[in-house]
């Protein structure tokens, strides 16, 4: 394995997908590529400002970028625009990633099966391996 692509949620700091990625590419001795998505599809339509939700990204992935570096493991940050997915299946390939890491959906019970979830289109759409973290629970 030499190339693990991590998918930040935009808004979130997710350390435990953090240190589950830090953990297989020092197992494997990967490097990581940390992306978030910022969501909109088309700026007009869209009820927050482009750059806002960039903002988000960008805060998302330098922070799960920073907690993987933290655990000595090499990895950069990057923020796409667009619809979530795509953006991170997108990236994916252009890194010719092993695997793509992800977190569980935090969407309750309904929510999942009205609106779907990130992880489980990537699971059906992606051609790579996707690895699911969940978060703890307490």
């Amino acid at each position: 394995m030499q190339r693990i692509v991590v998918a930040a949620k935009a808004g979130a700091d997710q350390p435990w997908v953090a240190g589950a990625a830090a953990q297989l590419a020092q197992e494997t001795g990967a490097s990581v590529a940390v992306v978030s998505v910022d969501g909109i599809e088309v700026e007009m339509l869209s009820p927050t400002p482009r750059s806002e939700m960039a903002g988000l990204a960008l805060k998302a992935a330098e922070a799960m970028a920073g907690h993987i570096r933290a655990a000595g493991v090499e990895a950069t940050a990057d923020v796409r625009p667009g619809k979530v997915v795509p953006g991170i299946l997108l990236f994916a390939e252009e890194q010719e990633a092993d695997v793509i890491v992800c977190s569980g959906s935090t969407r309750g019970p309904v929510a999942r099966r009205i609106l779907g979830t990130v992880p489980t289109a990537l699971i059906q759409r992606s051609r790579r391996p996707v690895l699911v973290i969940s978060a703890p629970t307490e």
